[in-house]
């Protein structure tokens, strides 16, 4: 048994603060109760065991536990024994004293210096598993995206290649086809870029949320502007019920959700659908829904929407496969503002993306006109 561990200045200094401050402690409480009248001087020797114990505690290796016996027994003899202020080992039952004080601190170190050891290989184990987790998601990271890139940037090669070689042998409709087709990729895949980097700066921790107080409806509508050109096709409406409902948010990330979300509905509804998106105050939270009216999510899917790279068996819109990296990493955002995300069926048939953001105490202003009026906006035109 080494009394000497190989340790760090830094954990010698702590050692060394923590026994010399419990002893002294004990030592002060020992002094004040021992000219307390009617104190019984047994109970010194329990009150230096207990900060034996919490020494033997506090600390690592064995070295503080038998210094701190070492004080006890020396505190004890020179402060609490007759006669007092004076050394003196030759009275029975010191030897027994140290004994057990000594017993008491190697016990106490010994167990808890194992229990630190189990402690520390739990945590390195647990490091190595989220590690293991982390290099398993960039793998399948890696390979999902050099997948999803290839299928865009070949599509835009190619259509840009058709422009290029013979754009007199093409009329025009052709023409806003290969245009269309090349805008429609660069969106997606700028959609990707962005998703990617904030899944990225949630990995490693870098991402910060600066919350302020933000109006829901602005930043609905910010959202809503930045849809993709499929949604022409559709009809988007925004309902706020109150124009100055506000909610504690980082805005840049919250339009990345809300894009996320009616995008997701966009995609996976025919064309004609509507999509609504509407926010309410709940108490302390604001609630946020994206509700269609398309053929719904199946029940088994709906429990592993939010999982990272899973993807929904429905049939998109445009016929391109997603990384299923949206639905996730709006949970992810959502949570980090200590909100909620779910998802629900729609009556009578579709689905209801929701989330939850803290709401702001900031008051709203009364309305001037009797009760708030809904304020209703129908985005069916997105270039």
């Amino acid at each position: 048994m080494k009394l000497i561990k190989n340790i760090s200045k830094k954990d010698f200094a702590r050692n060394t603060i923590i026994t010399f401050l419990l002893m002294t402690v004990a030592t002060i409480i020992s002094f004040v109760l021992f000219y307390t009248p009617n104190f019984s001087p047994a109970v010194i020797a329990p009150i230096y065991i207990l900060g034996l114990i919490l020494i033997g505690t506090l600390t690592t290796g064995y070295l503080p536990g038998i210094i701190a016996a070492i004080i006890s027994v020396i505190c004890i003899n020179f402060l609490f024994t007759y006669p007092y202020f004076q050394l003196n080992f030759t009275i029975t039952g010191y030897p027994l004293t140290f004994i057990v004080m000594l017993s008491i601190s190697l016990i106490i170190s010994t167990y808890m210096t194992r229990f630190k050891k189990q402690g520390i290989a739990l945590a390195e184990k647990e490091k190595l598993i989220a590690e293991g987790e982390k290099e398993k998601m960039r793998a399948n990271l890696l390979r999902a995206v050099s997948h999803d890139l290839r299928t865009p940037l070949t599509s835009i090669s190619g259509n840009a290649s058709i422009l290029m070689g013979g754009p007199e042998l093409l009329d025009e409709k052709k023409k806003q086809q290969l245009y269309t087709d090349i805008y429609d990729d660069a969106m997606w895949l700028i959609s990707l870029v962005e998703n990617l980097l904030t899944v990225t700066r949630i990995e490693n921790g870098t991402m910060q949320l600066t919350l302020e107080p933000e109006l829901i409806d602005e930043v609905a509508q910010e959202a809503l502007r930045h849809l993709n050109r499929r949604s022409a096709e559709h009809t988007v409406t925004l309902a706020v019920p109150d124009d100055l409902l506000m909610a504690k948010m980082d805005p840049q990330l919250i339009v990345q959700v809300l894009i996320n979300l009616t995008d997701n509905a966009i995609k996976y509804t025919p064309a004609g659908s509507s999509i609504a998106v509407s926010a309410q105050r709940s108490g302390e939270t604001v609630r946020v829904e994206v509700a269609d009216d398309g053929p719904g999510i199946p029940d088994a899917a709906k429990e592993k929407l939010f999982e990272m790279f899973y993807t929904a068996q429905a049939k998109r819109g445009d016929g391109r496969r997603g990384l299923g990296l949206g639905l996730s990493l709006c949970r992810s955002i959502v949570e980090a503002h200590g909100g909620q995300i779910g998802v629900r069926d729609n009556n009578p048939h579709g689905t209801v993306f929701w989330f939850t953001l803290p709401a702001s105490d900031t008051p709203s202003a009364p309305p001037q006109n009797g009760p708030a009026v809904m304020q209703k906006c129908v985005f069916s035109d997105f270039a």
